[in-house]
């Protein structure tokens, strides 16, 4: 992103957690492409082609696009290099998100409405957590992100998940869906407790159902 931008602009905070990401994925190695994840619908190939159809959405709502239209999964790379790949949709995010006014802008999911810059904290969260799923997967040590990052993550996130009782939130919400968005499973297990005192990179994992290291 722009250098000039405020350090906590939602840009900024987004940009950071794509570098983070890129890191570990860079450190993937291709025998271990086929391995599980803690995310269990996907192997680490399909969690890192995940990982790039999240930028592939943040960017599309930059442009002022829907964001469910685009891929979930992006396809594998004709060259097998995921950090290139990785590469060309941060890009993309930096130039759909040079009008700072995107952030101020009413997005509308089938679940929620929000606004742009909690859209891109919304996808800065999944970048950390599923990250964090793919450093467990591949034996990498977890990184170390940055505490605005996790701050207007676990934000975001508290706001639009309840600690508990998930499962039937996404059952309501199934009701106010089109047809075509309601053969889902709910993403996010309840909320895993953890000690007052826990980092906070632990409370906003354990917040999006996982358990912390």
């Amino acid at each position: 992103m722009n250098e000039t931008l405020s350090p906590t602009d939602p840009r900024t905070i987004f940009a950071k957690a794509v570098r983070v990401g890129g890191s570990v994925i860079a450190n993937v190695r291709p025998d271990q492409l086929n391995d599980p994840t803690p995310c269990t619908e996907f192997d680490t190939n399909r969690l890192i082609g995940h990982l790039v159809a999240v930028l592939d959405r943040a960017a599309a709502v930059g442009r002022g696009e829907d964001s469910m239209a685009v891929h979930d999964i992006a396809p594998d790379p004709a060259d097998g290099d995921w950090s290139a790949a990785w590469l060309t949709a941060a890009h993309g995010v930096q130039q759909g998100w040079t009008d700072a006014a995107r952030l101020d802008a009413t997005v509308v999911f089938p679940w929620a409405t929000t606004t742009g810059g909690e859209t891109l904290a919304m996808y800065a969260n999944e970048i950390v957590v599923h990250i964090w799923d793919l450093a467990q997967a591949t034996g990498q040590q977890q990184p170390a992100w940055d505490d605005d990052v996790v701050a207007a993550s676990f934000a975001v996130m508290q706001g639009m998940l309840p600690g508990n009782d998930r499962e039937a939130q996404f059952d309501a919400a199934r009701e106010h869906m089109p047809e075509e968005f309601r053969d889902f499973g709910p993403p996010f297990r309840n909320v895993v407790p953890t000690p007052v005192d826990a980092a906070m990179i632990d409370k906003l994992i354990a917040w999006n159902g996982r358990q912390p290291c």
